[in-house]
């Protein structure tokens, strides 16, 4: 583990011991969890959201991957975490906000290409997570997906709350190399019935 890896393990393991409800997970996301997230999003496409992003480990990926800096919304609670990433992406836009908010909010001048998650849905009330749906597929333009991981064992967006708000979730992987492992759900709209 580098030394970086090692401070963040520690500034998110700080973070869970006083917050446990908020942060839902007792380290960061790993390399493989990341890349796994990452690997359908397009740079160049547009803006990209991304809600909850800790330490910055899928912040760090889309980077590699060729989303350019400041096409970046990341969008964060914690009040260490917000000041860790200002410091670490000083291109990319950081809100100090819960993501519930987000539909209250006008990110960006073009609508979001896709959304990435790593906020913990399964530890929500279901007036929350409807709230955070709403507001992100609000700034997504057409054809756009949220990518959202869990440690379940299902997507962590039950189906009543899919169907209610038009959306559809597929598997787009699973990775055991994640500590505790983890797999990663698209969540998109559904597409319109001609008749």
């Amino acid at each position: 583990m580098n030394a970086t890896a090692c401070a963040d393990f520690f500034h998110f393991f700080r973070s869970y011991v006083s917050n446990p409800w908020q942060v839902s997970a007792i380290a960061p996301s790993g390399q493989s969890l990341a890349r796994l997230m990452t690997q359908e999003i397009v740079p160049g496409a547009g803006p990209v959201i991304e809600l909850g992003p800790g330490t910055g480990i899928f912040t760090r990926a889309l980077i590699q991957r060729g989303v350019p800096e400041r096409d970046l919304l990341l969008v964060e609670y914690g009040s260490d975490f917000v000041r860790l990433l200002q410091d670490r992406f000083p291109n990319a836009r950081v809100l100090w906000m819960d993501a519930r908010q987000l539909s209250q909010y006008e990110p960006f001048l073009a609508p979001a290409s896709a959304a990435v998650s790593g906020l913990p849905l399964l530890a929500m009330p279901p007036r929350k997570v409807i709230a955070i749906l709403t507001g992100v597929f609000r700034h997504m333009r057409e054809g756009a997906s949220l990518y959202q991981f869990t440690y379940g064992p299902r997507c962590p967006v039950p189906r009543p709350i899919l169907d209610r708000l038009g959306l559809k979730a597929g598997l787009v992987g699973r990775t055991a190399l994640n500590i505790p492992p983890a797999s990663v759900y698209r969540i998109r709209r559904r597409a319109l019935r001609r008749i």
